[in-house]
């Protein structure tokens, strides 16, 4: 800024030093054209030689117009994020003080983007590259103004405002906890968190579940914890984990002209921990064992297998013996086996009952939950007896059970009562189970055996047990001893007869099914069978048909073979209904039910015959132009409704041709005028009656005749007259005729109501009642008087014309005053009126007993003949009759 201060302070010098030197300021500039020299606030100008002092020149300028403004110098100009490219920004607008031409630029730092162009010579600046607010929040750029020789630069931020364009984030994904199944209800189990990178509202995150109501979880929508909710549980044995879906959701903002919300989801495994909630559980029992006769002290005799309860976490487990050993027998308390101590000659007993019990040890080494189990042991002589299988009354070699379908997975086959057992002892009684047969449906428990145990078969594919793909499902058990040099073995066979359960829905065979039946078919009739099986047996596979929907009204189905068939009452017609549908559901005896759509056509019948509109027509010909002729046929499809024309009877029979399709009646081309036709027809009447028939292409057809009647006229006579062309076009539709002449009717009657009610307004209005002269006179000689009929007569029938009937209140005098109207041309000239009239220009005449009054038409106007409305006439008329008897009877005159 100092820099430019001397710059114009230096510039107002060379102006000042001008003053004195005017041929110096010619000589400058004349040395200074086409082209100025300017000064720029950024660079100093270099001396000016005293022979030659250039003019001053200064440097253009940006205006300043503010914030908010969208032209000027950017001076704190922001602009949204989401401006779409292209955008017109901004307008540059500065100014030079000599009215020079000025440009605009600007520029960018080499490191930075070039976000904006401008356009030098009006300044508008355009985006054109996309902003960011989280990446570039501020961009710096230098504007420039320059006048050809100096060039002004200002440094500029644009900040550049958020808009809702960032979706939230979670972070520290994945979301994995493990929580034990004792969790108390409402605890806290995990937070998350997610992050918008927008301002405002569009930045501030609200959390919640997606499937709230199904879940155990409820979300804290401000802190994202995840709680348990109040009242759920968790239990490790019924769900081991949970799934948590978290949606995060922005406050929403503007992004391009619209309010728009962003939202991101995450998915929390909830991992359940097993806790100590379970007593152990003993596996294979119940426990037999045997010493045989040979067997060392130390040999193993069985072993006992316990579980924990919790498979989650299982605690470590301890056997003891609590009784019954008489010190003879041993137990390995961490694996379970039962040994024998003594040589079997040393004990006295042959079977020995002990009792075994099962501790649980914590973590912390603390005894836990117990169980106990009862362990019979025989003492048996040498390896002399194989194997052998019993069931409940003794050896057995084939064991049979019934059961459902689909038993659940590790479910027992507690109905197999199956013991193995080796009379011998020791390792002559140590044998192996095996199943032999269809591979991993159910596996066999135990699989070593020493002396005598309980067989348990445990199912492993619960799908595989199906009833339809077996009915009988057959092993073999084996059992073979395992260190005896006889390999004693023995077979026993499981039959397992399995019984059926509901398992599946009854199918059709089709999705849908067509059928078509003609609409003449009797009720009862057979339309379709539908057929649905379900593979189940007995009560389960009965499949039950009906039917539903809104075009399932005229039929019935059989319930048991499918058979639909038609109502007894159902009148089928396919001109008023051509297709029906509907549905038909199969259900068996639980309700399992599948649904499929039937579409029913009905077959179009012949049994309409074609019909005219009259078996009577007239109809007139302009010669040159055909008559048509029409029937229809009510049958639904073609070729049913489908008509054909023929003339079945013509005298004489070659004057006219008829389209076979249309039913459009022509002259044959060899006929052209009436001439012609007077020709064929010698008698002069140009009248014809044809007789037409109308038959369809059903199978089998029908057929409909009509008597036409056909006048011949050509366009000459019809453009002589036109009433007569009018009543030849109408003759074939009289009701038109009558429409036209009621229509002529109405306007007629209209006309004379309005011109009936204006005349009644205007007399109204004109007509006064004025003082009458009578003079009472004695009756004239016969012969006057007669001659004074005739001239009232004569005035009156020539006169009535003139004159407009007013009805006024009885007892009201007519005025006339203006006799002096001129008679119509060639009427008589009448006999002169009464010499005793003092004044004609003002007399007033009257006839005492008319009601109302005859007012003159205008002198000046020529006398026209008046065709008025027969209203009109009729009442002038009566008018002219009441005046003529009452002037003969009336003993007044003038």
């Amino acid at each position: 800024m100092r820099f430019l201060a001397l710059s114009r302070l230096l510039c107002i010098l060379l102006l000042c030093f001008s003053i004195f030197s005017v041929e110096g300021r010619r000589h400058s500039r004349h040395l200074a054209k086409p082209r100025k020299g300017k000064l720029c606030c950024s660079r100093v100008p270099s001396p000016v030689p005293t022979a030659q002092k250039a003019q001053a020149n200064f440097a253009p300028h940006f205006f300043d117009n503010g914030v908010g403004s969208t032209n000027g110098n950017m001076a704190l100009f922001s602009l949204p994020e989401d401006t779409p490219v292209g955008s017109h920004v901004y307008t540059l607008n500065g100014t030079d003080p000599e009215g020079d031409p000025i440009s605009y630029h600007i520029s960018f730092d080499p490191s930075a983007r070039s976000v904006f162009s401008v356009d030098p010579n009006f300044g508008n600046i355009t985006l054109v590259e996309e902003l960011d607010r989280e990446r570039e929040d501020e961009i710096e750029a230098i504007i420039s103004i320059s006048d050809g020789l100096n060039l002004v630069a200002e440094k500029v931020t644009i900040l550049v405002t958020d808009a809702n364009d960032e979706v939230p984030s979670f972070i520290q994904e994945p979301y994995v906890v493990q929580v034990p199944e004792d969790i108390p209800t409402g605890s806290s189990i995990i937070k998350v968190h997610a992050v918008d990178k927008d301002t405002g509202s569009g930045g501030s995150v609200t959390y919640f579940l997606q499937n709230m109501h199904t879940t155990k979880f409820a979300m804290d929508r401000h802190s994202g914890v995840l709680r348990l909710r109040a009242g759920a549980t968790l239990d490790y044995e019924k769900a081991q984990a949970h799934f948590v879906t978290v949606v995060a959701k922005d406050g929403g903002g503007r992004l391009r002209g619209a309010d728009v919300v962003f939202s991101a989801t995450t998915t929390v495994t909830v991992n359940v921990e097993d806790v100590q909630d379970m007593a152990p559980v003993f596996v294979g029992t119940p426990y037999y064992g045997y010493v045989y006769e040979d067997t060392l002290p130390g040999s193993e005799v069985l072993m006992v297998v316990a579980m924990d309860g919790d498979r989650g976490k299982p605690n470590q487990i301890l056997y003891s013996l609590l009784n019954g050993s008489d010190g003879a027998f041993e137990i390995n308390e961490t694996s379970g086996v039962i040994s024998v101590t003594q040589s079997p000659a040393q004990l006295r007993r042959e079977v020995y009952e002990l009792h075994v019990q099962v501790t649980e040890v914590s973590s912390a080494g603390i005894p836990a939950a117990q169980a106990m189990v009862p362990v019979t042991i025989r003492i048996v002589d040498l390896n002399n007896h194989p194997p052998t299988f019993y069931g409940e009354s003794g050896p057995q070699n084939r064991f049979e059970l019934s059961m459902y379908e689909h038993p659940p997975q590790g479910e027992i086959l507690r109905g197999l009562k199956i013991t193995v057992n080796d009379s011998d002892q020791g390792a002559n009684a140590k044998f192996n189970l095996r199943l032999v047969g269809p591979g991993g449906i159910f596996r066999v428990v135990p699989l070593t055996v020493l002396n005598e145990a309980q067989v348990t078969i445990i199912v492993e594919n619960s799908a595989a047990i199906d009833y339809e793909k077996f009915k009988v499902l057959t092993f073999k058990l084996l059992a073979i001893e395992v260190n005896t040099p006889e390999k004693f073995s023995s077979t026993a066979d499981v039959v397992i007869q399995l019984l059926d359960t509901n398992d599946n829905v009854p199918k059709f065979t089709s999705h849908y099914y067509i059928a078509r039946i003609p609409e003449n078919a009797p009720g009862g009739s057979n339309v379709v069978a539908v057929t649905a099986v379900d593979p189940d047996t007995g009560p389960w596979g009965e499949v039950k048909y009906s039917i539903y929907g809104s075009g399932a009204d005229p039929f019935l189905i059989h319930p048991s073979t499918g058979i639909i068939y038609t109502q007894p009452w159902a009148s089928l017609d396919a001109e008023a209904t051509a297709r029906y549908n509907f549905y038909v559901k199969a259900e068996d005896m639980e309700g399992k039910y599948s649904l499929a759509e039937v579409f029913v056509t009905l077959l179009d019948v012949n049994d309409h015959y074609p019909q005219f509109g009259k078996s009577f027509q007239e109809k007139t010909m302009v010669l040159g132009t055909p008559v048509k002729i029409e029937a229809t046929d009510q049958d639904a499809d073609e070729p049913n409704n489908l008509v054909d024309y023929s003339i079945t009877h013509a005298e004489p029979t070659n004057v006219f041709d008829i389209d076979t399709h249309t039913g459009e009646i022509r002259l044959k081309n060899s006929i052209r005028s009436l001439d012609a036709l007077h020709n064929i027809t010698p008698g002069g009447d140009f009248t014809w009656s044809l007789e037409v028939q109308a038959k369809d292409r059903g199978s089998p057809s029908f057929s409909t005749t009509a008597l036409l009647k056909i006048d011949i006229t050509d366009t000459e006579m019809l453009s002589r007259s036109p009433m007569a062309a009018f009543l030849m076009q109408t003759k074939d539709n009289p009701m038109k005729a009558v429409g036209v002449l009621a229509g002529i009717m109405a306007i007629i009657v209209a006309i004379t109501v309005l011109i009936s009610t204006a005349t009644f307004w205007r007399n109204k209005k004109s007509n006064k009642v004025l003082p009458v002269r009578r003079v009472l006179r004695k009756r004239p000689s016969p012969a006057p008087r007669a001659v004074r009929i005739e001239w009232l007569k004569f005035r009156r029938t020539k006169a009535a014309a003139k004159f407009v009937l007013k009805e006024d209140p009885p007892n009201e005098n007519c005025n006339n005053n203006s006799l002096g109207n001129t008679l119509p041309p060639k009427a008589p000239a009448p006999p002169p009126p009464p010499t005793m009239a003092p004044n004609m220009g003002t007399a007033h005449w009257t006839v005492p007993t008319v009601s109302g009054s005859l007012t003159p038409q205008q002198p000046q106007r020529s006398p026209k003949p008046k065709v008025g409305s027969p209203i009109q006439s009729a009442l002038v008329s009566e008018l002219r009759q009441k005046f003529e008897k009452k002037s003969v009877g009336n003993k007044a005159y003038f």
